[in-house]
């Protein structure tokens, strides 16, 4: 008979497999070494730089937006529809608490000054009539009920004026103009708005002229002494950003605080908003402004600072190239952190070996080549 040949068991072929492929494996993973001839090292622009601690440190840069605390913000808005008759202030211009912003003139604003009036008289009458009743129930001349009825129709009077008062104030007169008409019996065709608070008037939305409706937006006036910064972050950076941490605006003597982080991710950008309060000089941003915000990042241990051109990437994988005895060698790194035209790296390197911060590209080509040619 003829004999077969002694079958393997699954697990013994694998033990094969993996020793003829374990020894190519590890070959992947060492150091390639490479040759330049020293006539190209200088015409390819190849410079070399000793690889030394973290001594200057990496400082990330994140996008941010100078925005006005909504506390900070007043819109002035039309309470009543009509007319804008005229505008009292420019674009820009600095207005003080109480400062008249723009005359608004409104039929609907004299029908309410009408109601005022007609309340006014009419509460005038009832307290004429419950004083006169209760002078007739002194004399004991009438029952104590029409002193009662007459008492309670002063009540529904007084609670008339005071709502068509209150309606007046919601239109943005102010007490003293709603006394004053009260008493004299001479409404006025136009209501000036003022400023709640002192600040800059940084948008107006209408012209003169202009109708409007009730509610619609007219000046915006905001106080700039106090600005935050909305501070896009990628989610996986999130994590080191507390609140309370210091930050500086890049190319500004400009800090800020962190106050908080949003809870929520942008779907688009997956990014997080980080909100910080602006401290002292906010003379040197404005809102609306795109500014740059940088952090130190700290210290970590077995890591390397080394400029960006000095980063060589095949696929996924980074490498440095050292300068060697027998030429360079690829050794392959992980970045850390990217922060501007410096890079943080983690991988087999020693102080004082002498990297490759020019050249790099050059040198790459150089590099596949020798790899190809194995």
């Amino acid at each position: 008979m003829k004999k077969r040949p002694p079958r393997f068991p699954l697990s013994a072929w694998a033990v094969a497999v993996m020793c003829f492929l374990t020894p190519t494996a590890q070959a992947a993973d060492q150091p390639v070494t490479f040759t330049v001839p020293n006539s190209q090292i200088q015409a390819l622009g190849i410079q070399t730089s000793p690889l030394q601690s973290q001594t200057d440190p990496v400082k990330a840069g994140f996008p941010a937006q100078v925005v006005i605390p909504p506390k900070a913000e007043q819109v002035v808005s039309s309470p009543v529809a009509g007319l804008v008759a005229q505008l009292l202030v420019q674009q820009n211009q600095v207005v003080r608490s109480g400062a008249p912003l723009v005359r608004i003139a409104s039929p609907e604003l004299g029908q309410m000054q009408l109601q005022l009036l007609q309340a006014s008289a009419r509460a005038t009458l009832a307290r004429q009539a419950a004083q006169r009743e209760q002078q007739l129930l002194d004399e004991g001349i009438i029952p104590q009920r029409r002193v009662q009825e007459a008492q309670a129709g002063l009540k529904e009077a007084e609670a008339a004026l005071n709502q068509a008062k209150a309606a007046l104030r919601l239109s943005g007169m102010p007490a003293a103009a709603i006394e004053r008409i009260g008493a004299s019996g001479k409404p006025q065709d136009s209501i000036t708005l003022v400023a709640a608070q002192a600040g800059i008037v940084t948008g107006i939305a209408v012209k003169s002229g202009q109708r409007v409706e009730a509610a619609t937006a007219l000046l915006h006036v905001a106080q700039t002494d106090s600005l935050w910064l909305d501070i896009q972050l990628p989610v996986s950076e999130s994590a080191n950003w507390q609140a309370g941490t210091k930050v500086k605006v890049q190319g500004r003597e400009v800090t800020a605080r962190i106050l908080s982080a949003s809870p929520t991710v942008s779907a688009s950008s997956q990014t997080v908003v980080l909100r910080a309060a602006v401290e002292g000089k906010t003379g040197q941003v404005r809102p609306g402004e795109f500014v740059t915000v940088e952090w130190p990042v700290a210290a970590t241990q077995g890591a390397w600072d080394v400029p960006l051109s000095a980063v060589a990437h095949d696929g996924d994988q980074a490498y440095l190239f050292v300068r060697t005895s027998d030429g360079f060698e690829t050794r392959p790194v992980k970045v850390v952190v990217s922060a501007g035209q410096r890079v943080r790296v983690q991988g087999p390197l020693k102080a004082d070996e002498q990297i490759v911060v020019s050249g790099v590209v050059a040198l790459k080509g150089a590099w596949l080549d020798a790899k190809g040619g194995k």
